[in-house]
């Protein structure tokens, strides 16, 4: 029986997440699987994976072979490095101390990298929410003077048009008298 790992898909419609399982090869995408090795959510920014690398690494001495999607995930992870250092270890190259440390060290270097990409990107959405409160703030300055702009123009057209009723209110007793000396 050949043993793959790779994704069993979860979730809803436009919104997967995944399952790492390790399972028979026959066996259908969603279908049977012989063991559960961790989670992959890709909705998260970065993608949030849970994996048991021991889990991993076991399957992976045992010959099952990934999918490339599961082989990059497991890379991510570090379950492929320790594969790889337990190898050494089995061949006498390395002590099981200098793998773990190796591993331990490379493990820390990547949580390292997530954090600084985690950080990065709330600084860019803090970034970016600022940016965005100054252009609504100058938005608002512009829409408040061009309301203070069409109010004076409005004050004008009043000051304009009371001139226009007064000089003809004037002009009307002068025409009522010209009417009347016509009349007479």
């Amino acid at each position: 029986m050949s043993v793959k790992i790779r994704l069993q898909r979860h979730g809803k419609k436009g919104k997967p997440f995944y399952w790492v399982v390790a399972a028979d090869a026959r066996s259908k995408r969603d279908g049977k699987f012989l063991e559960k090795i961790g989670t992959y959510n890709p909705n998260t920014n970065p993608a949030t994976i849970d994996l048991n690398i021991e889990k991993a690494a076991q399957w992976l001495h045992n010959g099952a072979q990934p999918t490339d999607t599961a082989r990059a995930i497991l890379s991510y992870t570090g379950a492929l490095l320790k594969h790889h250092l337990d190898g050494g270890v089995r061949k006498g190259a390395l002590t099981q101390e200098q793998a773990d440390a190796k591993l331990a060290t490379w493990l820390e270097e990547k949580a390292g990298k997530v954090d600084a990409k985690k950080s990065g990107l709330s600084k860019a959405e803090a970034d970016a929410k600022a940016k965005a409160l100054k252009a609504e703030q100058e938005a608002n300055a512009k829409r408040i003077a061009a309301q203070a702009e069409a109010a004076k123009a409005a004050e004008a057209t009043e000051e304009v048009a009371e001139e226009v009723v007064e000089a003809a209110t004037e002009e009307a007793p002068a025409v009522e008298e010209n009417n009347e000396e016509t009349q007479a």
